[in-house]
């Protein structure tokens, strides 16, 4: 039992939770993880930060690179879809300050650092001919990150599809997961001598829902029919992605990464809970289990599921793929609720809300919600099984600004201080997570919210040549980082 001199430590241990606004039951859970007043992590466990390639690179069409989707989409001007009519043209100029980033890294205390590779930065067709320029830039990319002490944990796909396979129907058309394979076979012999830690996908659930059916993100479609069949073909392509990778080397390590949240019923009703757990599964496990156990979740019309899918013979084996890890991206809760009349998917009559309540919020309006964060954790452990799982993003926009070349967000240190110690407390109530990569290593392009939004544990000066800028929340990161706790 804790006495009053452990909690008063613990207390201090999290000082600045309260800022956050966070109800008691955050602070039970914050307080739960804490050991003599210290929020502590496994031995080895990995501390590190994420980018995307279109959120940092810019060059969008240097030495050889061909448009993707997000090239293609961000230029359509006046159409509302990005605020400010933004585009990740030059982003924080990564493929040019690389080795910037790299000092970010080493002074962040940083052991794994997430990135992915623009596809059509190394097969500017997504087909066919392979842009030597593009993957040498890879190359001199991990090289420095390798110099600066942390392992490259590589995302093959972060969204950003070459225009030309969209052109012959993107993610609806089953010979992109052919596409992918090729891509994945490239880039891993080309990398596979300086990389050995790979994510095939990341958030497959966004760019096929916010993409094909609600067309907020590239390519901007509003099909709920076009939405389902590219969630069975993104799963054939993990399956023949993880494959291609395997067959290089069986010893790289191979898995993908999922976007979770917590699926709150709005009521109580049994209608809501019903509505919530069909979110969970059409959410959280529609892009796990096929490529686990080569089935998906109940959420279809059992009848109607082939067709809706485009699923056909022996794709459930296709589909299948040992992963050696997953990769599990957290922000927030859905609050979600049933709907009767429908939503255009067949059998989920759901509807849903961020931000909804009493809730803290970030600055973007996303509820604060480390318990739900545990659970969540926790939960999806079981349907993963065995296998290791890292947080590969998981972050808070707090848009504080720079002052006499300071970023004082506390907010986003009690954010992290809520977060550190429901995940602390997840491990010990038996998810395997051996990592955690903060969103964002700096501040970047993000999608329909532009520059507007900032996630970064480094500030870009976007009107001063992209200059970084330690915030306050990444000095108190580098400190986690080092001592494994806080």
């Amino acid at each position: 039992m804790m006495n009053r001199r452990t909690l008063l430590q613990g207390a201090a241990a999290l000082a600045g939770v309260g800022a956050l606004g966070g109800t008691a039951a955050t602070w039970r859970s914050a307080l739960a993880a804490t050991k003599a007043g210290q929020v502590v992590f496994p031995k080895d466990f990995l501390w590190g930060a994420a980018t995307a390639a279109y959120q940092v690179e810019g060059g969008w069409n240097a030495d050889g690179k061909g448009p993707s989707i997000w090239d293609t989409f961000t230029h359509q001007k006046g159409l509302g879809r990005i605020k400010n009519d933004d585009t990740g043209d030059v982003a924080c100029d990564s493929y040019h300050k690389y080795k910037e980033d790299a000092a970010l890294i080493r002074q962040l205390n940083l052991k794994s650092y997430r990135y992915s590779i623009a596809w059509s930065r190394v097969q500017p067709l997504g087909k066919g001919a392979v842009n030597q320029a593009g993957l040498d830039y890879y190359k001199r990319l991990t090289d420095a990150v390798l110099e600066a002490g942390a392992r490259p944990l590589v995302t093959l796909y972060h969204w950003d599809l070459p225009q030309a396979l969209d052109d012959e129907g993107g993610w609806t058309n089953r010979d992109t997961s052919d596409r992918l394979a090729e891509y994945a076979d490239i880039v891993g012999r080309a990398l596979g001598d300086r990389i050995n830690h790979w994510a095939i996908l990341n958030e497959p659930k966004t760019f096929t829902h916010l993409g094909y059916w609600e067309g907020i993100f590239a390519p901007g479609h509003k099909d709920p029919l076009q939405m389902l069949k590219a969630t069975h073909v993104v799963n054939l392509s993990q399956g023949k992605a993880f494959r291609a990778m395997k067959a290089i080397n069986p010893k790289f390590q191979v898995g993908s990464v999922c976007d979770v949240a917590n699926m709150v019923p709005r009521t109580d009703s049994e209608a809501d809970k019903a509505a919530a757990e069909r979110y969970h599964r059409f959410l959280n496990l529609w892009f796990l289990q096929p490529v686990l156990d080569g089935t998906y979740p109940d959420v279809l019309p059992a009848d109607q599921r082939d067709a809706l899918l485009g699923f056909q013979p022996g794709d459930e084996k296709v589909m299948r793929a040992d992963y050696d890890m997953v990769g599990l991206n957290y922000y927030t809760r859905w609050v979600v609720a049933d709907k009767p009349e429908g939503n255009g998917v067949p059998g989920l009559n759901t509807s849903h809300e961020w931000g909804e309540g009493p809730h803290a919020k970030t600055d973007i309006g996303w509820d604060i919600d480390p318990d739900g964060f545990h659970d969540t954790l926790v939960r999806m452990a079981k349907a993963i099984g065995n296998r290791p799982i890292e947080i590969t993003e998981s972050g808070a926009a707090y848009n504080t600004p720079l002052v006499d070349g300071h970023v004082k967000d506390e907010k986003r240190i009690a954010y992290m201080k809520a977060y550190f110690a429901a995940l602390s407390r997840a491990i010990q109530d038996g998810a395997p997570v051996r990592a955690y990569h903060a969103w964002s290593l700096m501040d970047n392009f993000e999608w329909a919210q532009g520059y507007t939004q900032r996630f970064g544990l480094t500030y870009v000066d976007y009107k001063n040549d992209q200059k970084r800028t330690i915030k306050d929340s990444g000095l108190w990161y580098a400190k986690v980082a080092k001592n494994n706790g806080f």
